[in-house]
Protein backbone atom coordinates (compact mmCIF):
# COMPACT_ATOMS: atom_id res chain seq x y z
CA UNK A 1 0.00 0.00 0.00
CA UNK A 2 1.33 3.32 -0.90
CA UNK A 3 1.36 6.83 0.36
CA UNK A 4 0.51 9.96 -2.15
CA UNK A 5 1.28 13.36 -1.06
CA UNK A 6 -0.37 16.55 -3.24
CA UNK A 7 1.13 19.64 -3.31
CA UNK A 8 -1.28 21.59 -4.14
CA UNK A 9 0.22 25.06 -4.37
CA UNK A 10 2.49 23.42 -7.26
CA UNK A 11 0.33 20.57 -7.95
CA UNK A 12 2.77 17.68 -8.17
CA UNK A 13 2.60 14.25 -6.32
CA UNK A 14 5.27 12.22 -4.56
CA UNK A 15 4.58 8.52 -3.88
CA UNK A 16 6.10 7.06 -0.87
CA UNK A 17 6.12 3.43 0.26
CA UNK A 18 3.47 2.70 3.36
CA UNK A 19 5.34 0.11 4.88
CA UNK A 20 6.41 2.10 7.93
CA UNK A 21 2.71 2.49 8.47
CA UNK A 22 1.21 -0.75 7.97
CA UNK A 23 -0.05 -1.26 11.22
CA UNK A 24 -1.91 2.04 11.07
CA UNK A 25 -4.87 3.06 9.55
CA UNK A 26 -7.62 5.43 9.65
CA UNK A 27 -7.50 7.50 12.61
CA UNK A 28 -4.25 6.03 13.90
CA UNK A 29 -2.69 7.22 10.52
CA UNK A 30 -3.70 10.73 10.27
CA UNK A 31 -2.73 11.39 13.92
CA UNK A 32 0.53 9.50 13.29
CA UNK A 33 1.46 12.12 10.55
CA UNK A 34 -0.30 15.07 11.87
CA UNK A 35 1.77 14.41 15.23
CA UNK A 36 4.86 14.08 13.18
CA UNK A 37 4.78 16.07 10.29
CA UNK A 38 2.54 19.03 11.17
CA UNK A 39 3.58 21.93 13.51
CA UNK A 40 1.09 22.45 16.28
CA UNK A 41 1.16 26.07 16.32
CA UNK A 42 0.56 26.27 12.71
CA UNK A 43 -2.68 27.99 11.63
CA UNK A 44 -5.17 25.74 10.45
CA UNK A 45 -5.99 27.40 7.10
CA UNK A 46 -2.40 27.78 6.20
CA UNK A 47 0.37 26.19 4.22
CA UNK A 48 1.45 24.43 6.97
CA UNK A 49 -1.07 22.34 7.76
CA UNK A 50 -1.80 18.77 6.17
CA UNK A 51 -5.10 17.35 5.11
CA UNK A 52 -5.03 13.43 5.31
CA UNK A 53 -7.39 10.83 3.73
CA UNK A 54 -6.68 7.29 5.28
CA UNK A 55 -8.93 3.99 5.42
CA UNK A 56 -8.83 1.79 8.02
CA UNK A 57 -6.83 -1.52 8.21
CA UNK A 58 -10.24 -2.93 6.82
CA UNK A 59 -11.57 -1.07 4.75
CA UNK A 60 -12.75 -3.06 1.58
CA UNK A 61 -12.17 -6.39 3.48
CA UNK A 62 -15.85 -7.31 3.10
CA UNK A 63 -16.20 -8.05 6.59
CA UNK A 64 -18.85 -5.94 7.73
CA UNK A 65 -19.59 -2.29 8.44
CA UNK A 66 -15.74 -2.25 7.75
CA UNK A 67 -15.40 0.24 4.77
CA UNK A 68 -14.83 2.98 6.55
CA UNK A 69 -12.28 5.93 6.08
CA UNK A 70 -10.87 9.04 8.17
CA UNK A 71 -9.70 12.46 7.63
CA UNK A 72 -7.54 14.42 9.61
CA UNK A 73 -5.96 17.40 10.19
CA UNK A 74 -5.54 20.10 12.78
CA UNK A 75 -8.64 21.72 13.06
CA UNK A 76 -9.98 25.08 12.81
CA UNK A 77 -12.70 25.06 14.85
CA UNK A 78 -10.85 23.72 18.07
CA UNK A 79 -7.42 24.27 17.29
CA UNK A 80 -6.23 20.83 18.21
CA UNK A 81 -5.65 17.65 16.29
CA UNK A 82 -9.20 16.40 14.62
CA UNK A 83 -10.07 13.42 12.59
CA UNK A 84 -13.72 12.47 11.84
CA UNK A 85 -14.89 9.39 10.11
CA UNK A 86 -17.75 7.82 7.97
CA UNK A 87 -19.02 4.89 5.75
CA UNK A 88 -20.22 4.65 2.23
CA UNK A 89 -18.25 4.12 -0.94
CA UNK A 90 -15.21 6.78 -1.22
CA UNK A 91 -12.73 4.93 1.43
CA UNK A 92 -13.62 2.03 -0.30
CA UNK A 93 -12.62 2.71 -3.67
CA UNK A 94 -9.50 4.37 -2.32
CA UNK A 95 -8.24 1.29 -0.97
CA UNK A 96 -8.84 -0.28 -4.12
CA UNK A 97 -6.13 1.32 -5.89
CA UNK A 98 -3.81 0.61 -3.15
CA UNK A 99 -3.75 3.63 -1.71
CA UNK A 100 -3.17 3.49 2.03
CA UNK A 101 -3.61 7.89 2.72
CA UNK A 102 -3.66 10.63 0.39
CA UNK A 103 -1.71 13.31 2.09
CA UNK A 104 -2.60 17.19 0.59
CA UNK A 105 -0.47 20.06 1.62
CA UNK A 106 0.20 23.72 0.93
CA UNK A 107 -2.72 26.00 0.13
CA UNK A 108 -3.61 27.64 -3.00
CA UNK A 109 -6.41 30.00 -4.03
CA UNK A 110 -8.50 28.54 -6.74
CA UNK A 111 -10.30 25.06 -6.72
CA UNK A 112 -8.92 22.66 -8.35
CA UNK A 113 -10.74 18.32 -9.07
CA UNK A 114 -8.29 15.97 -8.03
CA UNK A 115 -8.61 12.85 -10.30
CA UNK A 116 -6.96 9.61 -9.03
CA UNK A 117 -6.97 6.42 -11.14
CA UNK A 118 -4.29 3.60 -11.53
CA UNK A 119 -3.00 5.80 -14.51
CA UNK A 120 -1.80 8.34 -11.72
CA UNK A 121 -3.35 11.89 -10.69
CA UNK A 122 -4.95 14.56 -12.50
CA UNK A 123 -5.97 17.94 -11.98
CA UNK A 124 -8.79 20.05 -13.65
CA UNK A 125 -10.60 23.63 -13.19
CA UNK A 126 -13.22 22.93 -10.47
CA UNK A 127 -15.27 26.13 -11.89
CA UNK A 128 -18.28 24.59 -13.23
CA UNK A 129 -19.19 23.10 -9.65
CA UNK A 130 -18.32 25.92 -7.95
CA UNK A 131 -21.20 27.53 -5.72
CA UNK A 132 -23.22 24.64 -6.54
CA UNK A 133 -25.31 22.20 -3.73
CA UNK A 134 -23.81 19.11 -3.24
CA UNK A 135 -26.67 16.92 -5.09
CA UNK A 136 -25.72 19.04 -8.29
CA UNK A 137 -22.34 18.81 -7.79
CA UNK A 138 -22.11 15.14 -7.56
CA UNK A 139 -24.60 14.64 -10.29
CA UNK A 140 -21.97 16.45 -12.36
CA UNK A 141 -19.06 14.74 -11.11
CA UNK A 142 -20.77 11.22 -12.10
CA UNK A 143 -21.81 12.60 -15.20
CA UNK A 144 -18.42 13.94 -16.28
CA UNK A 145 -16.22 11.35 -15.19
CA UNK A 146 -18.53 7.94 -15.31
CA UNK A 147 -21.48 6.50 -12.65
CA UNK A 148 -18.50 4.10 -11.44
CA UNK A 149 -16.51 6.60 -9.57
CA UNK A 150 -16.36 7.68 -6.06
CA UNK A 151 -16.12 11.40 -4.86
CA UNK A 152 -15.00 13.22 -1.65
CA UNK A 153 -16.38 17.12 -2.16
CA UNK A 154 -16.90 20.35 -0.47
CA UNK A 155 -19.80 22.32 -0.54
CA UNK A 156 -20.26 25.99 -0.41
CA UNK A 157 -19.13 26.28 3.40
CA UNK A 158 -15.73 24.57 2.61
CA UNK A 159 -15.47 27.19 -0.33
CA UNK A 160 -15.65 29.68 2.22
CA UNK A 161 -13.89 28.33 4.79
CA UNK A 162 -16.08 27.94 7.33
CA UNK A 163 -15.82 26.57 10.69
CA UNK A 164 -18.81 24.10 10.27
CA UNK A 165 -17.19 23.45 6.72
CA UNK A 166 -17.64 19.28 6.45
CA UNK A 167 -16.28 16.54 3.60
CA UNK A 168 -18.75 14.74 2.05
CA UNK A 169 -18.64 10.98 0.68
CA UNK A 170 -20.82 9.01 -0.90
CA UNK A 171 -23.08 6.15 0.02
CA UNK A 172 -23.72 3.11 -1.79
CA UNK A 173 -26.14 4.48 -4.12
CA UNK A 174 -24.24 7.43 -4.86
CA UNK A 175 -25.33 10.28 -2.93
CA UNK A 176 -22.79 12.43 -1.04
CA UNK A 177 -24.42 11.85 2.49
CA UNK A 178 -21.44 10.45 4.35
CA UNK A 179 -19.94 13.36 5.97
CA UNK A 180 -16.88 13.85 8.14
CA UNK A 181 -18.82 16.49 9.74
CA UNK A 182 -16.79 17.55 12.80
CA UNK A 183 -14.14 20.21 13.37
CA UNK A 184 -14.70 22.09 9.89
CA UNK A 185 -12.26 19.86 8.13
CA UNK A 186 -13.82 20.80 5.01
CA UNK A 187 -12.74 24.15 5.80
CA UNK A 188 -9.05 23.05 5.60
CA UNK A 189 -10.44 21.28 2.14
CA UNK A 190 -11.27 24.77 1.00
CA UNK A 191 -7.72 26.50 2.35
CA UNK A 192 -6.18 23.90 0.12
CA UNK A 193 -8.19 24.30 -3.32
CA UNK A 194 -9.38 20.97 -2.99
CA UNK A 195 -13.19 20.91 -4.40
CA UNK A 196 -13.25 17.40 -5.24
CA UNK A 197 -11.61 14.57 -5.81
CA UNK A 198 -13.03 12.00 -7.96
CA UNK A 199 -11.62 8.22 -7.28
CA UNK A 200 -11.83 5.78 -10.11
CA UNK A 201 -11.11 2.08 -9.42
CA UNK A 202 -12.05 0.74 -12.98
CA UNK A 203 -9.24 -2.38 -13.98
CA UNK A 204 -8.56 -3.07 -10.48
CA UNK A 205 -8.70 -5.97 -8.71
CA UNK A 206 -10.86 -6.97 -5.98
CA UNK A 207 -8.50 -7.17 -2.39
CA UNK A 208 -8.08 -10.31 -0.94
CA UNK A 209 -7.38 -11.54 2.39
CA UNK A 210 -3.62 -12.44 2.41
CA UNK A 211 -5.02 -15.32 4.79
CA UNK A 212 -7.88 -16.43 3.30
CA UNK A 213 -8.87 -18.97 5.89
CA UNK A 214 -8.06 -17.21 9.05
CA UNK A 215 -9.94 -14.59 7.35
CA UNK A 216 -12.74 -16.56 6.78
CA UNK A 217 -13.16 -17.82 10.45
CA UNK A 218 -12.74 -15.00 12.36
CA UNK A 219 -15.73 -13.34 9.82
CA UNK A 220 -17.82 -15.99 10.34
CA UNK A 221 -17.67 -15.10 14.18
CA UNK A 222 -17.46 -11.49 13.94
CA UNK A 223 -21.00 -11.59 11.54
CA UNK A 224 -22.43 -14.42 13.71
CA UNK A 225 -22.31 -12.04 16.69
CA UNK A 226 -23.64 -9.20 14.16
CA UNK A 227 -26.62 -11.42 13.63
CA UNK A 228 -27.27 -12.55 17.44
CA UNK A 229 -26.91 -9.38 19.39
CA UNK A 230 -30.35 -7.71 19.56
CA UNK A 231 -28.90 -4.27 18.77
CA UNK A 232 -27.14 -5.12 15.87
CA UNK A 233 -29.99 -7.45 14.58
CA UNK A 234 -33.22 -5.48 15.27
CA UNK A 235 -32.71 -2.32 17.01
CA UNK A 236 -30.30 -0.65 14.65
CA UNK A 237 -31.73 -1.93 11.23
CA UNK A 238 -35.48 -1.12 12.76
CA UNK A 239 -35.51 2.49 13.84
CA UNK A 240 -31.42 3.49 13.35
CA UNK A 241 -29.75 5.75 15.58
CA UNK A 242 -33.00 7.27 16.02
CA UNK A 243 -33.99 4.87 18.79
CA UNK A 244 -31.66 6.78 21.06
CA UNK A 245 -34.35 9.36 21.57
CA UNK A 246 -36.51 7.17 24.07
CA UNK A 247 -33.53 6.54 26.03
CA UNK A 248 -32.03 9.67 26.23
CA UNK A 249 -35.29 11.65 26.64
CA UNK A 250 -35.78 9.40 30.00
CA UNK A 251 -32.76 10.35 31.05
CA UNK A 252 -33.42 13.96 30.57
CA UNK A 253 -30.29 13.92 28.29
CA UNK A 254 -32.02 15.20 25.09
CA UNK A 255 -30.87 18.48 24.31
CA UNK A 256 -33.82 20.85 24.25
CA UNK A 257 -33.53 24.61 23.79
CA UNK A 258 -29.98 25.27 23.77
CA UNK A 259 -29.18 22.62 26.44
CA UNK A 260 -31.28 24.01 28.95
CA UNK A 261 -33.28 21.52 29.72
CA UNK A 262 -32.61 17.46 29.49
CA UNK A 263 -36.18 16.55 27.78
CA UNK A 264 -39.43 17.87 25.43
CA UNK A 265 -42.38 17.71 26.06
CA UNK A 266 -43.36 16.70 21.59
CA UNK A 267 -40.27 14.37 21.91
CA UNK A 268 -43.07 11.42 20.93
CA UNK A 269 -42.87 12.88 17.72
CA UNK A 270 -39.69 12.69 16.85
CA UNK A 271 -38.62 9.01 17.90
CA UNK A 272 -36.85 6.56 16.11
CA UNK A 273 -40.47 4.79 16.41
CA UNK A 274 -42.29 7.92 14.75
CA UNK A 275 -39.48 7.96 12.37
CA UNK A 276 -40.09 4.75 10.84
CA UNK A 277 -44.20 4.91 10.84
CA UNK A 278 -43.58 7.80 8.83
CA UNK A 279 -41.88 6.58 6.38
CA UNK A 280 -43.39 3.81 5.72
CA UNK A 281 -46.58 5.21 5.70
CA UNK A 282 -45.75 7.57 3.26
CA UNK A 283 -43.84 4.68 1.08
CA UNK A 284 -42.54 5.93 -2.41
CA UNK A 285 -39.09 6.39 -2.23
CA UNK A 286 -38.43 6.10 1.03
CA UNK A 287 -36.79 3.64 3.37
CA UNK A 288 -36.59 2.81 7.13
CA UNK A 289 -33.36 1.16 7.11
CA UNK A 290 -30.78 1.38 5.01
CA UNK A 291 -27.11 0.32 4.34
CA UNK A 292 -24.38 3.62 3.30
CA UNK A 293 -22.04 0.67 2.60
CA UNK A 294 -21.80 -2.62 0.46
CA UNK A 295 -23.19 -5.54 2.68
CA UNK A 296 -23.68 -3.86 5.60
CA UNK A 297 -25.90 -6.27 7.98
CA UNK A 298 -26.79 -3.68 10.51
CA UNK A 299 -28.55 -0.86 8.13
CA UNK A 300 -28.68 1.63 10.57
CA UNK A 301 -29.53 4.63 7.69
CA UNK A 302 -32.65 5.73 5.51
CA UNK A 303 -34.19 7.68 3.45
CA UNK A 304 -36.62 10.44 4.44
CA UNK A 305 -40.00 11.24 2.24
CA UNK A 306 -42.04 14.17 1.74
CA UNK A 307 -46.05 13.02 1.75
CA UNK A 308 -46.05 12.54 -1.79
CA UNK A 309 -43.39 9.65 -1.00
CA UNK A 310 -40.41 12.01 -2.84
CA UNK A 311 -36.95 11.81 -1.44
CA UNK A 312 -36.24 14.64 0.37
CA UNK A 313 -33.11 13.57 2.57
CA UNK A 314 -31.03 10.97 4.29
CA UNK A 315 -30.43 9.72 6.53
CA UNK A 316 -31.92 11.53 9.75
CA UNK A 317 -30.03 10.34 12.45
CA UNK A 318 -30.18 10.73 16.46
CA UNK A 319 -27.78 13.65 16.40
CA UNK A 320 -30.03 15.85 13.27
CA UNK A 321 -32.93 15.03 15.58
CA UNK A 322 -31.04 16.14 18.53
CA UNK A 323 -29.14 18.90 17.94
CA UNK A 324 -31.66 20.25 14.80
CA UNK A 325 -34.95 18.91 16.58
CA UNK A 326 -35.40 19.15 20.28
CA UNK A 327 -32.48 21.62 20.40
CA UNK A 328 -34.18 24.42 19.12
CA UNK A 329 -37.64 23.36 20.47
CA UNK A 330 -38.88 21.74 16.59
CA UNK A 331 -40.54 18.37 16.94
CA UNK A 332 -41.79 17.95 13.45
CA UNK A 333 -39.71 15.83 11.52
CA UNK A 334 -40.59 17.69 8.00
CA UNK A 335 -39.13 20.15 9.08
CA UNK A 336 -36.10 18.97 10.66
CA UNK A 337 -35.75 16.96 7.71
CA UNK A 338 -35.35 20.11 5.69
CA UNK A 339 -32.91 21.62 7.73
CA UNK A 340 -31.12 18.18 7.09
CA UNK A 341 -31.51 18.38 3.68
CA UNK A 342 -29.84 22.00 3.44
CA UNK A 343 -27.20 21.27 5.52
CA UNK A 344 -26.44 17.86 3.63
CA UNK A 345 -26.31 20.21 0.18
CA UNK A 346 -24.20 22.98 1.71
CA UNK A 347 -21.32 21.04 2.99
CA UNK A 348 -22.36 21.81 6.54
CA UNK A 349 -21.84 19.45 9.88
CA UNK A 350 -25.70 18.83 11.17
CA UNK A 351 -24.06 19.40 15.37
CA UNK A 352 -22.48 21.86 14.58
CA UNK A 353 -25.14 23.42 12.57
CA UNK A 354 -27.80 23.16 15.62
CA UNK A 355 -25.41 23.94 18.51
CA UNK A 356 -24.69 27.74 16.08
CA UNK A 357 -28.63 27.95 15.62
CA UNK A 358 -29.51 26.95 19.80
CA UNK A 359 -26.98 29.98 20.87
CA UNK A 360 -28.90 32.29 17.97
CA UNK A 361 -32.12 31.26 19.26
CA UNK A 362 -31.07 32.09 23.28
CA UNK A 363 -30.44 35.61 22.20
CA UNK A 364 -33.62 35.62 20.47
CA UNK A 365 -32.05 36.07 17.06
CA UNK A 366 -34.56 33.48 16.24
CA UNK A 367 -37.47 32.25 17.91
CA UNK A 368 -37.25 28.69 19.78
CA UNK A 369 -39.52 26.92 17.60
CA UNK A 370 -39.41 29.05 14.62
CA UNK A 371 -38.65 26.46 11.91
CA UNK A 372 -39.28 28.67 9.21
CA UNK A 373 -36.86 31.18 10.43
CA UNK A 374 -34.11 28.72 11.14
CA UNK A 375 -34.57 27.54 7.48
CA UNK A 376 -34.10 30.98 6.19
CA UNK A 377 -30.83 31.23 8.17
CA UNK A 378 -29.60 28.72 7.03
CA UNK A 379 -30.01 29.91 3.34
CA UNK A 380 -27.98 32.83 4.40
CA UNK A 381 -25.27 30.36 4.54
CA UNK A 382 -25.22 29.66 1.01
CA UNK A 383 -25.15 33.54 0.09
CA UNK A 384 -21.96 34.18 2.60
CA UNK A 385 -23.69 37.11 4.19
CA UNK A 386 -23.27 38.50 7.55
CA UNK A 387 -25.51 36.18 9.23
CA UNK A 388 -24.42 33.21 7.02
CA UNK A 389 -20.28 33.80 7.76
CA UNK A 390 -21.74 34.25 11.96
CA UNK A 391 -23.52 30.56 11.46
CA UNK A 392 -20.72 29.27 9.77
CA UNK A 393 -17.89 30.29 12.66
CA UNK A 394 -20.09 27.69 14.79
CA UNK A 395 -21.67 28.15 18.38
CA UNK A 396 -18.72 29.29 20.10
CA UNK A 397 -17.65 32.28 18.18
CA UNK A 398 -21.40 32.91 18.15
CA UNK A 399 -21.60 32.96 21.71
CA UNK A 400 -18.75 35.74 21.82
CA UNK A 401 -20.30 37.26 19.42
CA UNK A 402 -23.75 38.02 21.59
CA UNK A 403 -22.61 38.01 25.12
CA UNK A 404 -24.07 34.56 25.44
CA UNK A 405 -22.58 32.39 27.95
CA UNK A 406 -24.91 29.59 28.05
CA UNK A 407 -22.81 27.43 25.09
CA UNK A 408 -22.75 23.74 24.70
CA UNK A 409 -19.63 23.65 23.48
CA UNK A 410 -15.62 22.36 24.71
CA UNK A 411 -12.37 23.39 22.97
CA UNK A 412 -14.57 25.54 20.67
CA UNK A 413 -17.12 22.46 19.58
CA UNK A 414 -20.52 21.90 20.02
CA UNK A 415 -21.72 19.44 22.12
CA UNK A 416 -23.95 16.18 20.21
CA UNK A 417 -26.80 15.06 21.47
CA UNK A 418 -26.66 14.03 25.50
CA UNK A 419 -26.74 16.23 27.60
CA UNK A 420 -23.87 15.80 30.22
CA UNK A 421 -25.55 16.76 33.34
CA UNK A 422 -27.73 13.13 32.41
CA UNK A 423 -24.94 11.18 30.75
CA UNK A 424 -21.88 12.12 32.57
CA UNK A 425 -19.39 9.70 31.08
CA UNK A 426 -19.90 11.78 28.10
CA UNK A 427 -19.43 14.65 30.06
CA UNK A 428 -16.19 13.57 31.18
CA UNK A 429 -15.38 12.50 26.93
CA UNK A 430 -16.57 16.00 25.81
CA UNK A 431 -13.71 17.05 29.02
CA UNK A 432 -10.86 15.34 27.99
CA UNK A 433 -10.89 13.74 24.81
CA UNK A 434 -8.06 15.40 22.35
CA UNK A 435 -10.91 15.61 20.06
CA UNK A 436 -13.27 17.86 21.61
CA UNK A 437 -17.40 17.32 22.35
CA UNK A 438 -17.35 14.50 20.21
CA UNK A 439 -19.33 11.38 21.21
CA UNK A 440 -17.45 9.28 18.86
CA UNK A 441 -14.71 9.74 20.48
CA UNK A 442 -15.85 7.55 23.40
CA UNK A 443 -19.45 6.84 23.36
CA UNK A 444 -20.84 5.68 26.95
CA UNK A 445 -24.64 6.40 27.06
CA UNK A 446 -25.06 2.20 26.34
CA UNK A 447 -22.64 1.12 29.35
CA UNK A 448 -25.17 -0.32 31.81
CA UNK A 449 -24.25 2.03 34.87
CA UNK A 450 -25.93 5.26 36.77
CA UNK A 451 -25.58 7.69 34.49
CA UNK A 452 -26.57 10.50 36.96
CA UNK A 453 -23.90 9.74 39.39
CA UNK A 454 -20.67 11.25 39.51
CA UNK A 455 -18.97 7.96 40.63
CA UNK A 456 -17.15 5.59 37.78
CA UNK A 457 -17.56 7.69 34.56
CA UNK A 458 -13.76 8.73 34.52
CA UNK A 459 -13.16 4.88 34.02
CA UNK A 460 -16.06 4.19 31.62
CA UNK A 461 -15.34 7.45 29.60
CA UNK A 462 -10.95 6.26 29.48
CA UNK A 463 -12.31 3.28 28.41
CA UNK A 464 -14.23 4.26 25.75
CA UNK A 465 -12.45 6.61 24.30
CA UNK A 466 -9.58 3.65 24.13
CA UNK A 467 -12.25 0.95 22.44
CA UNK A 468 -13.65 3.64 20.07
CA UNK A 469 -10.02 4.56 18.72
CA UNK A 470 -9.67 0.79 18.02
CA UNK A 471 -12.87 0.83 15.46
CA UNK A 472 -11.52 4.18 13.91
CA UNK A 473 -8.16 2.42 13.55
CA UNK A 474 -9.74 -0.34 12.00
CA UNK A 475 -12.09 1.40 9.66
CA UNK A 476 -14.73 -0.48 11.67
CA UNK A 477 -18.59 0.91 12.53
CA UNK A 478 -18.45 1.53 16.24
CA UNK A 479 -21.94 0.29 16.45
CA UNK A 480 -20.85 -3.13 15.89
CA UNK A 481 -19.02 -2.71 19.64
CA UNK A 482 -21.95 -4.09 21.59
CA UNK A 483 -22.02 -7.08 19.31
CA UNK A 484 -17.57 -7.77 19.74
CA UNK A 485 -18.29 -6.63 23.46
CA UNK A 486 -13.85 -6.19 23.74
CA UNK A 487 -13.47 -9.69 22.66
CA UNK A 488 -10.73 -8.44 20.34
CA UNK A 489 -8.53 -11.68 19.38
CA UNK A 490 -11.42 -11.85 16.62
CA UNK A 491 -10.97 -8.42 15.49
CA UNK A 492 -7.15 -9.23 15.56
CA UNK A 493 -7.69 -11.91 13.36
CA UNK A 494 -9.56 -10.81 10.97
CA UNK A 495 -6.83 -7.90 10.47
CA UNK A 496 -4.21 -10.86 10.54
CA UNK A 497 -6.05 -12.68 7.80
CA UNK A 498 -6.82 -9.83 5.71
CA UNK A 499 -3.43 -7.79 5.89
CA UNK A 500 -1.00 -10.79 6.72
CA UNK A 501 0.29 -8.28 9.49
CA UNK A 502 0.25 -10.55 12.44
CA UNK A 503 -1.99 -9.13 15.07
CA UNK A 504 -3.14 -9.79 18.66
CA UNK A 505 -5.69 -8.09 20.33
CA UNK A 506 -3.26 -6.60 22.56
CA UNK A 507 -1.82 -5.04 19.63
CA UNK A 508 -4.87 -3.45 19.04
CA UNK A 509 -5.36 -1.46 22.77
CA UNK A 510 -1.91 -0.56 22.50
CA UNK A 511 -1.86 1.21 19.52
CA UNK A 512 -5.12 3.08 20.42
CA UNK A 513 -3.55 4.60 23.55
CA UNK A 514 -0.52 5.16 21.60
CA UNK A 515 -2.65 7.02 19.18
CA UNK A 516 -4.47 8.68 22.23
CA UNK A 517 -1.15 9.63 23.43
CA UNK A 518 0.29 11.70 20.34
CA UNK A 519 -3.19 13.45 19.98
CA UNK A 520 -2.94 15.03 23.29
CA UNK A 521 0.78 15.72 22.91
CA UNK A 522 -0.15 17.14 19.89
CA UNK A 523 -2.97 19.61 21.20
CA UNK A 524 -0.45 20.08 24.75
CA UNK A 525 2.08 22.01 21.52
CA UNK A 526 -0.74 23.39 20.28
CA UNK A 527 -0.98 25.59 23.53
CA UNK A 528 -3.40 23.21 25.52
CA UNK A 529 -3.69 22.70 29.01
CA UNK A 530 -6.08 21.42 31.58
CA UNK A 531 -7.79 24.35 31.69
CA UNK A 532 -9.97 23.32 27.98
CA UNK A 533 -10.30 20.10 29.74
CA UNK A 534 -13.50 21.15 31.34
CA UNK A 535 -16.92 21.92 30.92
CA UNK A 536 -18.74 25.54 30.42
CA UNK A 537 -19.36 26.85 33.95
CA UNK A 538 -23.44 26.44 33.69
CA UNK A 539 -23.23 22.71 32.92
CA UNK A 540 -21.42 22.21 37.08
CA UNK A 541 -23.72 25.42 38.12
CA UNK A 542 -27.48 25.79 37.23
CA UNK A 543 -29.87 22.56 37.40
CA UNK A 544 -30.73 20.18 34.45
CA UNK A 545 -34.60 20.15 35.48
CA UNK A 546 -35.08 16.96 33.65
CA UNK A 547 -32.63 14.85 35.12
CA UNK A 548 -32.21 16.89 38.44
CA UNK A 549 -28.43 16.68 38.17
CA UNK A 550 -25.20 18.86 38.03
CA UNK A 551 -22.14 17.75 36.10
CA UNK A 552 -20.44 17.15 39.13
CA UNK A 553 -17.43 14.26 38.45
CA UNK A 554 -14.26 15.52 40.73
CA UNK A 555 -12.13 17.62 38.51
CA UNK A 556 -8.81 15.81 40.13
CA UNK A 557 -9.90 12.33 38.55
CA UNK A 558 -10.61 14.52 34.82
CA UNK A 559 -7.04 15.22 34.93
CA UNK A 560 -5.98 11.59 35.42
CA UNK A 561 -6.98 11.57 31.36
CA UNK A 562 -5.30 14.23 28.71
CA UNK A 563 -2.56 16.78 28.87
CA UNK A 564 -1.76 16.07 32.56
CA UNK A 565 -0.66 12.22 32.34
CA UNK A 566 2.51 11.90 33.81
CA UNK A 567 3.49 9.44 30.99
CA UNK A 568 3.30 11.74 28.19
Amino acid sequence: MKILKIDMNKLTVKEEDGTNYSRLGGRALTSKIIHDEVPATCHPLGAHNKLIFATGLLTGSGASSADRYSVGAKSPLTGGIKEANAGGITGLTLGKLGIKALVFENIRDDFKIIHLSKDGVQFADATPILGKDLSETATWLRDSYGKHVAVWLIGVSGEQKMNLAAIAGQDKDGEPTRFNGRGGLGAVAGSKGIKAIVIDASGVEKNRPKDKERFRQALKQYHSWLMETPGTAKVLPELGTAALVETTNALGALPTRNFSIGSMEDYKNITGETLRKTIMERGGEGTPTHACMPGCIIRCSNVYVNKAGKKVTGPIEYENIGLLGSNLDISDLDDIAELNRLCNEYGIDTIETGGALGVLMAQNVISFGDAKAAIEALHEVKKGSPLGRIIGSGADIIGKIYGEPHVPTVKGQTMPAYDPRAVKGLGVTYATSPMGADHTAGQTVRVQINHHAPEGQVNVSKNAQTVNTIWDHLGMCMFSSGAVQNRWDILADLVSGYSGEPFTGDDMLKIANETLKLEHTFNRRAGFTKAQDKLPDYFYEEENKASKTVFDVPANELETIGVTRNDL
